[in-house]
C-alpha cells in the first residue's frame, strides 16, 4: 500500500476494504473459530474447547460468520438435533490470511521459551 495509490479524505473517514473485511473477522474469537474450522473442527463443544471462547461468545461469533456467508452450519444429526459448521469459499479464501498472521505471531508476538 503506497500513500500515493491511496487518495487522500480530508474531512471523513478514508473508504477502506480493510476496515470493511476488519467488521466481519477482526475480533479474538472470530478469528480462532476461522483458525479450528481451518483445521477441520467442526463440532461446537471443540470448537470451544480449542478456542476457549464463552458459550454466549461463540454462539454470536458463529452467527454472525453465517450471516456473512463465511460458514455454514449443517445438520448432522436429527436426535438430538445437532449442526457443525464448515467453511464456505469465502471461508477458505482467509486461509491464506490466517496463515500469514499465524507466521507473522511466530516471529514477533509468541513469546520465546528459553530453558535454563
Amino acid at each position: 500500500m503506497s500513500r500515493k495509490s491511496e487518495p487522500t479524505n480530508l474531512g471523513a473517514p478514508r473508504v477502506c476494504s480493510i476496515a470493511d473485511a476488519l467488521d466481519v473477522v477482526g475480533e479474538r474469537w472470530t478469528l480462532l473459530v476461522l483458525r479450528e474450522l481451518g483445521f477441520g473442527v467442526h463440532r461446537f463443544n471443540d470448537i470451544q474447547t480449542n478456542t476457549g471462547a464463552p458459550r454466549e461468545t461463540l454462539v454470536l461469533r458463529l452467527r454472525k460468520l453465517e450471516d456473512a456467508g463465511l460458514i455454514e452450519r449443517r445438520r448432522y444429526s436429527e436426535r438430538p438435533p445437532r449442526d457443525e459448521y464448515v467453511l464456505t469459499a469465502a471461508g477458505k479464501d482467509l486461509s491464506p490470511v490466517l496463515r500469514s498472521l499465524r507466521q507473522w505471531g511466530e516471529r514477533h508476538a509468541t513469546p520465546v521459551l528459553r530453558t535454563s
